[in-house]
């Protein structure tokens, strides 16, 4: 993309977040043409939030790596996009509902990552990227509708403004990981109590770990590696909840215990 065309599509993304201002589809002219180019602007889009105060990136987030968050947005393959600092709460997370345009929650397992994933080591594989993994923990990801109507934008376009991603809550860190069977654990997610759904850690690409392995290799294709210290959220085996005001929010993971988050006045 021409330079002046990713400044331009970083500009209306980041009123979303910068102004609170519910983001229309963008301009053919400014439009990224494939996912190549969403991740381009992606990153750019970072660069401009970090200058602009809204934080340091930590994290990654993985969309779209289940076969019920498939089925639900209509896209048949993972997105990825970036976590922010202060979006993140750890164990029980308070959120103002009305920072947000249209919250949602999804049920997720994460991972810390005690060491990088190069692009020298390409192609990772399962065993490669479980090396790197340090702890494994229960995660809510946070999730904002910033658009006037998500449903007529372009996967490119979404990818571009980190594909919904607006934080999350992570659980205790489990380093005992290993003695778990990741595939098989189940999780539920409860709102104000109420058993909203669950799945198993199968449901993620048959594997938490290979929804890993496509970020660690698409990360790296794309110039962004995967670093030490940041966590990844792998997908969510709930589909999404999209939340009222006061909202109490509580998920469960077999082996990774809780993570809570509530949604009010702040």
């Amino acid at each position: 993309m021409d330079p002046q065309f990713i400044s331009d599509a970083v500009s209306a993304l980041a009123r979303g977040r910068l102004e609170h201002i519910s983001l229309e589809l963008l301009p053919d002219s400014i439009r990224p043409a494939n996912e190549a180019e969403a991740y381009q602007v992606q990153a750019e889009l970072s660069s401009h939030l970090i200058a602009n105060g809204y934080g340091e990136s930590v994290g990654r987030k993985i969309g779209c790596t289940t076969a019920v968050m498939q089925e639900y947005l209509g896209i048949p393959n993972p997105c990825a996009g970036l976590v922010y600092e202060p979006t993140v709460r750890r164990h029980e997370g308070e959120f103002d509902f009305n920072s947000f345009h249209r919250v949602g929650v999804e049920c997720e397992i994460a991972v810390l990552l005690g060491e990088d994933l190069p692009s020298s080591r390409l192609p990772h594989d399962r065993s490669s990227v479980a090396i790197a993994v340090e702890a494994v923990m229960a995660g809510i990801e946070i999730v904002d509708d910033r658009w006037v109507d998500y449903g007529n934008v372009d996967v490119a376009t979404l990818i571009a403004d980190d594909f919904f991603g607006a934080g999350c809550v992570l659980g205790d860190p489990v380093t005992s990981w290993r003695d778990l069977d990741l595939s098989v654990i189940s999780g539920s997610m409860f709102i104000n109590g109420v058993d909203v759904g669950s799945g198993v850690g199968g449901d993620i690409m048959g594997h938490p770990f290979e929804a890993l392995v496509w970020l660690a290799n698409t990360a790296a294709e794309y110039g962004f590696p995967l670093k030490a210290g940041e966590f990844v959220l792998l997908g969510s085996i709930v589909q999404t909840k999209w939340l009222d005001f006061g909202d109490q929010v509580v998920i469960d993971i077999e082996g990774l215990g809780q993570a809570s988050a509530r949604f009010g006045n702040l």
